[in-house]
């Protein structure tokens, strides 16, 4: 028996209102653990840009090999797994074939960016996942967003746009060579990553962890080392592999497994929004490494940007709480949307199923009344022959 059953009046209104409180409750609970998974990620997504920074500044030049190893790391480590176990797919190989060269080619543009802009603008425009994200969401998985959340992804956006201002302006500053060339892969790359993301959420809620981590990094692998064998092969045999090369190659590798083994369980109890928004907090970490690590200087138009974007992510959040606030049952007809025409239709068989028995009990009761004026009618006639 549920808490809402077999209560009546005041009673009832008490255990409705303890039920939601319940319900309230653990729904928070449920928030801090996503919030700390998606900082987990966040911190394990800024440790990349950072390796990746490290490497630019010591002339490496081979984004694709940077990510191969991530790669050949969930092959080996979930596809193992996945052949003693003895799974079968559930998915057709070429949409994980597709999947893999969205991601591949994301990281690539990424990574390339760390060539020609600072670590913060890449960090910061990584943000343009989101609102692609919202839309890719909302048109494929039908994912519905109020006023209040699109008003705080046009002010990231509007912080994405003085990012790029503050790259112009600032001239003296030691990010790169080439920062609109920069900035625009990462917007590439981002998009790219909004696919990816999406993609992603519509699989780990259909399939198994195992299958898309073990497909994703074969296909990958393949994609990415044919890239490596025609663009990068003398980039690499011309790289003086020292001590600080060596670590910042195998913490970007190990740092994107983990972050790879990290996401798929934040996209199947939250979603691809989610994820990108939690990871707007690297860029917090990026601006302390910036600041503090490399002794640059920062551009007063930077802070701006940055508080545009924490603005709008803060109207986000406070958006999506307000809609949740308003009950369960909301969430309820959100996640039951496509049950609701069953159960209309089974509520009107049973009320047909009432009417045919009410129609029924009519027609006997006016068969029995008939017998019984008839059998008052024969007896009425016996008396009056005696």
């Amino acid at each position: 028996m549920s808490c809402l059953e077999g209560k009546s009046g005041i009673t009832r209104r008490t255990s409705n209102m303890a039920c939601f409180q319940y319900l309230q409750d653990k729904r928070l609970y449920r928030l801090f653990g996503l919030l700390a998974l998606g900082q987990f990620a966040s911190v394990l997504i800024t440790f990349t840009g950072l390796t990746s920074s490290i490497l630019a500044r010591r002339g490496f030049n081979a984004p694709t090999s940077q990510s191969f190893f991530n790669y050949v790391l969930l092959t080996v480590v979930y596809g193992s797994t996945f052949i003693i176990r003895r799974k079968t797919l559930k998915v057709r190989w070429y949409y994980y074939l597709l999947l893999a060269i969205l991601d591949v080619e994301g990281n690539f543009s990424v990574v390339k960016a760390y060539q020609y802009t600072s670590l913060t603008s890449v960090m910061l425009l990584d943000c343009w996942t989101i609102p692609c994200v919202l839309l890719l969401t909302w048109l494929f998985i039908k994912t519905k967003y109020n006023i209040g959340q699109l008003i705080g992804v046009c002010i990231c956006i509007l912080g994405l746009v003085l990012v790029i201002l503050s790259d112009v302006h600032a001239k003296d500053r030691s990010g790169g060579s080439n920062v609109l060339l920069g900035d625009a892969l990462v917007i590439i790359g981002a998009t790219l990553y909004a696919f990816t993301n999406v993609s992603e959420e519509f699989l780990i809620k259909n399939v198994d962890f195992l299958e898309l981590m073990t497909f994703l990094g074969l296909f990958s692998s393949i994609i990415s080392g044919i890239q490596v064998a025609i663009l990068e092969r003398k980039e690499l045999a011309n790289t003086s592999w020292n001590r600080d090369v060596i670590l910042s190659f195998s913490g970007f590798a190990a740092s994107l497994f983990f972050f790879y083994s990290t996401v798929p369980f934040i996209l199947r109890l939250s979603g691809s929004a989610l994820l990108n928004l939690s990871l707007l907090s690297s860029d917090m970490w990026a601006v302390g490494i910036r600041t503090f690590a490399y002794h640059e200087k920062v551009d007063w138009l930077f802070y701006i940007a940055f508080s545009a974007v924490a603005v709008g992510l803060v109207v986000y959040n406070t958006s999506a709480n307000r809609r949740t606030a308003q009950g369960p049952e909301i969430i309820a007809s959100e996640e039951t949307d496509h049950e609701m025409p069953n159960i209309s239709t089974n509520e009107h068989e049973k009320s047909n199923e009432g009417s045919d028995l009410a129609s029924i009990s009519v027609n006997t009761a006016k068969d029995s009344e008939a017998e019984l004026s008839a059998s008052v009618s024969m007896s009425t006639s016996i008396t009056v022959s005696t």
